[in-house]
């Protein structure tokens, strides 16, 4: 059993590790909102931003302009998206073999029950009501730093991927 004391340890060392989090969303203010929610964490987070599906998608398989680009560690996922929308996004991601590890976090405003299931059903880790209020939506950034990024072991991805800019096109 974990003591207070080793916690508190374990999650010091955690917060010494940077972490690297996509967020695809397309709504200017949102991803304002979302970067100043980061602002207000006090963690080693860089977040990147793309703002539709298919730009999401060459990010993660580092296709031009995004070959220079790291994998994250988490993705935020917002679920309407233009050129493609998020669900596919989820789809195509988790069809994949190596980028099917990354954990998709939807934030999205939709609180559609069939929204929720078609995310569970596409293999989403989590899916959250983005609140409009900035105090919630604080909350709630906080809440997936604490669980995904301090809490939760996220597995390590090859790191082949991440130092070769054509890693795709080595694999093909």
């Amino acid at each position: 059993m974990q003591t207070a004391q080793n916690y508190v340890k374990n999650t010091m060392l955690k917060n010494a590790k940077s972490f690297l989090l996509l967020l695809i969303e397309d709504n200017p203010g949102d991803v304002r909102l979302t970067q100043e929610a980061f602002k207000e964490i006090k963690q080693n987070i860089s977040l990147e931003v793309v703002m539709d599906g298919v730009d999401a998608l060459k990010y993660l398989r580092k296709e031009e302009p995004f070959t220079d680009k790291i994998l994250p560690d988490l993705i935020l996922l917002d679920l309407n998206l233009p050129k493609m929308d998020g669900r596919e996004v989820i789809r195509e991601i988790k069809a994949d073999p190596y980028l099917r590890q990354i954990p998709i976090v939807v934030l999205t405003t939709s609180n559609a029950r069939q929204d929720i299931i078609n995310s569970y059903s596409l293999y989403a880790n989590c899916f959250i009501n983005k609140p409009v209020d900035f105090d919630q939506f604080f909350t709630i950034i906080q809440k997936i730093v604490d669980f995904w990024l301090l809490t939760a072991e996220l597995p390590s991805l090859p790191a082949s991927m991440n130092n070769n800019p054509h890693f795709y096109q080595s694999i093909s």
